[in-house]
């Protein structure tokens, strides 16, 4: 079963998170990933919810979302993206 990795970033360093955002799509891929939405224009439909920058990736299965982020070769660029911007972040099984 699919999963999706939600997140929305709130970018502080944008020069930064640039080499995060060339980097990263590496471990994407190595997992199974594929992005489907990047950071592109959002519109609030309902509620109090007032997201930065949406990323939604799917992956094979939540547990490829956990490798991912325990990938030790990640570890350091996860450790730039957690400086240059902050995140909440979920995993939610797909249909």
């Amino acid at each position: 079963m699919s999963a999706y990795l939600i997140i929305d970033l709130d970018v502080r360093d944008a020069a930064r998170y640039e080499a995060y955002k060339r980097e990263v799509p590496r471990f994407i891929k190595k997992y199974g990933g594929e992005y489907i939405v990047r950071g592109g224009e959002h519109e609030v439909i309902e509620g109090a919810w007032q997201p930065h920058r949406l990323v939604v990736i799917r992956f094979p299965n939540r547990q490829a979302i956990r490798n991912c982020f325990a990938d030790p070769e990640y570890q350091p660029l996860w450790a730039l993206r957690r400086e240059v911007a902050s995140a909440n972040a979920i995993a939610v099984d797909g249909l």
